[in-house]
């Protein structure tokens, strides 16, 4: 019998449903850990792969972050033999004169995060990982959070990891400069953009940190801390439910998109915290389903090692899709959604029966991240203009293509020299030498115009693109005008789908067309009317470049344009039923009128949110 690697997930056979099965599920993924602690216990080293930051504050992650689930399966009772080994590891990587002291925080540092989790669990926890220190060893750990909460944190959802060390010395009773609070949560207000919105930072970025760390910092604060700026916490995650159950469609997937998906799982942590602060801001039967019927979704993913540790990557082990930033310990931020585990069995969010979120209409535009969301046959696709980050390894794969799926995620490239063997799904690229490329990385301008959006971009200093997305359920379009002084090399691609050993996939490149029915979907893209000639073809993708599945097939359009203006139109179709090739493929799309087009936007355009903060352009 062949292996499946699925069958090291812990998950795998838990029908995550209740408490006791959310309870069960947190020591099943805790438990692979246990012989990877130190002697001393202050630190979890999991491979030899590293991170930028040094080895310690790596171990440091590895021990801290399980403790954002830990934390809360404490605080309700739940059954843990193992908090000794956290309050020594604690007492001991806060000693200067131990050997496993974590290191000392000397500037921005990574430690600064992961005292955030450590922050929680002394505020949640008290009698597990302090009460049991003596003297010596609180005034270490006292020392040792004042010291780092002193030094200035990155300008984004860091700045609520001080707050949480404040919250963790108020508890014990240490006393601190609490203008630094203030100063902190002052500052985070000014990330807010309306409507339950925020950035994270003043940058093009409204991604997963909005919910699994801007709304889920403020409502765990919300929970411990009662003043104004708790109460607009929780307001402002009301507003922002709505919005956010649409990123999720009926399996419980939610959009890949942006950085940081290598924690998984905390895509529920928006939900888990409306449940630890009794905050009601969706029927508590929805709020249920979204957060549950995600974690459902991971149980057949290969996400982990052999021996059940969860690995960088997303729906398989990856470290191509990573972050610089990226440790082993890193995906245990997924740890978020436990936090119900701290709720009585009797709460409502325990006892509702799971309610799937009602939908009320298949396109839904939203204006701050720069998305029109269509949903079909329960998956969702958000195709996207505005956003960018060009800071981080694969930003431009992360935050700048055209479209986004649930059930299709989206792919990094793994070769800036393979033009020719690319995979380009959602995204046109251009090449002047056959082998380079540029694909948009930065938007000029997003506009939103009702359910269509907006951009201009350019992927070479002289050459100058226009790009409009709009929705045509279950398809939806794509209008470029290039400007070029020379000839170019274009390609376009449509969504990855997962492919099949011996060539078993039905493949069909018909002139300006292509698509692929794989074992049960189906993805296609068809030239509608551009001024010159494509040709479609298969591209068997670079393995290990699709965030969802490891081998992939991406059907393209391929073509040249010459100097002057140049119109592309495309319709790109994906969809989770085999029969599409005889069913909605047949029935492309009309060509939108351009006219029609820009004096939509010109009449009723609005900026998105998202590219009103400054660019990253060097």
């Amino acid at each position: 019998m062949t292996y499946d690697p699925a069958s090291a997930n812990p998950l795998a056979n838990n029908p995550l449903k209740t408490r006791e099965d959310m309870s069960r599920a947190l020591r099943d993924l805790f438990d692979p850990l246990l012989p990877y602690f130190s002697t001393g216990n202050a630190r979890v080293r999991l491979d030899g792969a590293a991170a930028h930051f040094d080895r310690a504050a790596a171990d440091l992650e590895g021990f801290a972050r399980p403790l954002w689930g830990l934390a809360p399966l404490g605080a309700g009772g739940g059954d843990f033999k193992e908090w000794h080994r956290f309050a020594e590891g604690i007492a001991n990587g806060t000693d200067p004169k131990h050997p496993e002291y974590w290191g000392t925080v000397n500037g921005r540092d990574q430690r600064m995060v992961e005292l955030a989790a450590l922050g929680f669990a002394l505020a949640l926890v008290p009698e597990k990982v302090w009460e049991p220190l003596g003297g010596r060893a609180r005034d270490n750990v006292v020392a040792y959070l004042r010291h780092a909460r002193q030094f200035d944190y990155a300008d984004n959802n860091w700045k609520f990891f001080r707050i949480f060390v404040d919250i963790a010395l108020d508890r014990v009773g240490a006393s601190f400069d609490r203008s630094l609070t203030k100063q902190y949560l002052e500052e985070l207000e000014g990330f807010y953009i309306g409507d339950g919105w925020y950035r994270d930072g003043n940058v093009r970025r409204i991604d997963h940190y909005i919910p699994f760390a801007m709304h889920f910092y403020g409502l765990i604060y919300s929970k411990l801390v009662d003043d104004d700026y708790a109460k607009r916490y929780r307001e402002r995650a009301l507003l922002f439910a709505d919005d956010f159950k649409q990123w999720f469609g009926s399996d419980g997937a939610t959009v890949p998109f942006g950085r940081s998906l290598t924690y998984r799982f905390a895509c529920a942590g928006f939900w888990s915290a409306l449940a630890f602060a009794d905050l009601e801001a969706l029927p508590w039967g929805e709020v249920k389903s979204l957060c549950l019927q995600h974690l459902r979704w991971w149980k057949e993913k290969p996400m982990t090692n052999r021996d059940g540790i969860l690995s960088i990557g997303f729906g398989y082990p990856n470290l191509l899709m990573s972050e610089n930033y990226n440790s082993a310990g890193s995906p245990y931020w997924a740890f978020k959604a436990f936090l119900p585990l701290a709720l009585a069995e009797d709460h409502p969010f325990w006892t509702a029966g799971e309610t799937p979120p009602v939908e009320t209409a298949s396109v839904l535009p939203q204006r701050h991240p720069g998305m029109v969301l269509m949903r079909d046959r329960g998956d969702v696709v958000a195709l996207s203009s505005g956003q960018e980050n060009l800071q981080m390894r694969f930003g431009t794969e992360k935050y700048a293509k055209f479209a986004y799926s649930s059930r299709y995620g989206f792919s990094v490239e793994s070769d800036e020299r393979g033009f020719a063997g690319a995979a380009f799904d959602s995204a046109l690229a251009f090449s002047d030498d056959g082998l380079h490329y540029r694909v948009r990385e930065t938007n000029k301008e997003a506009k939103l115009a009702g359910e269509v959006l907006y951009s201009r971009w350019s992927p070479f200093q002289d050459v100058d693109v226009e790009t409009w997305l709009v929705p045509a359920a279950p398809w939806h379009i794509r209008v470029h005008r290039i400007n070029t002084p020379r000839p170019l090399q274009t390609a376009e691609g449509g969504f990855a789908i997962a492919r099949r050993d011996f060539e078993l996939d039905t493949l069909v490149a018909d002139g300006p067309s292509a698509y692929v029915i794989g074992e049960a979907d189906f993805s296609g893209i068809v030239d509608i009317g551009s001024q010159v000639p494509r040709v479609g073809l298969m591209q068997k993708a670079p393995p290990n470049t699709n965030m969802i599945v490891a081998k992939t097939l991406v059907p393209q359009l391929r073509g040249e344009i010459p100097a002057g203006q140049t119109i592309l139109m495309t319709a790109v179709l994906a969809a989770n039923d085999t029969a599409t090739a005889t069913g909605a493929w047949t029935r492309p799309p009309r060509a939108p009128d351009l006219q029609e087009l820009e004096a939509l936007v010109a009449n009723s355009g609005i900026r998105v949110s998202a590219i009103e903060a400054p660019g990253q352009m060097p």
